[in-house]
């Protein structure tokens, strides 16, 4: 907490500071709970709506600790057609996860994007941090199997 003081002190309690410190918090926490939602609100004199709001409208933000490896679902239009619907419903079959979730054993967090910014490459997924464009149903499991396999190993 005192990092996270520190960095609302760093700009000087601004309520504009909301989506840097909430990322601050992100990093310090690995999430955002409730209480440091609340804390963030209060220090920076914004209210508890429109902190939740920010922190629920941009998906660099979790308010639920995520697992290990992330994997992002384009929903948009390019990739959606080209079938992001089929291998999102494969993941949550194959890994037993719903969108917003993580895996039972911590490793996958699995969420959607309604664009990615990649029509080019659809259909598209970005495995942590780093996207892959002309995934299937299969590509996008062997991946995840591969994070699952090393992390096992």
């Amino acid at each position: 907490m005192k990092m996270l003081d520190a960095a609302m002190k760093r700009h000087r309690h601004q309520p504009d500071s909301l989506i840097e410190i909430l990322h601050t918090a992100q990093e310090l926490f690995g999430y955002l709970d409730v209480q440091c939602l609340k804390y963030v609100g209060h220090a920076l004199k914004v209210p508890p709506s429109r902190v939740y709001g920010v922190a629920t409208f941009y998906n660099i933000f979790s308010l639920k600790p995520r697992g290990a490896h992330t994997c992002v679902v384009c929903l948009g239009t390019a990739c959606y057609v080209k079938g992001t619907a089929a291998i999102l419903a494969a993941i949550e079959r194959d890994q037993h996860v719903e969108v917003g979730g993580t895996t039972p054993d911590g490793q996958v967090s699995l969420v959607t994007a309604r664009c990615l910014g990649a029509c080019g490459l659809a259909p598209a997924l970005v495995l942590d941090n780093e996207i892959h464009g002309a995934m299937t149903p299969e590509t996008a499991l062997a991946r995840i199997k591969a994070w699952t396999d090393h992390d096992r190993g």
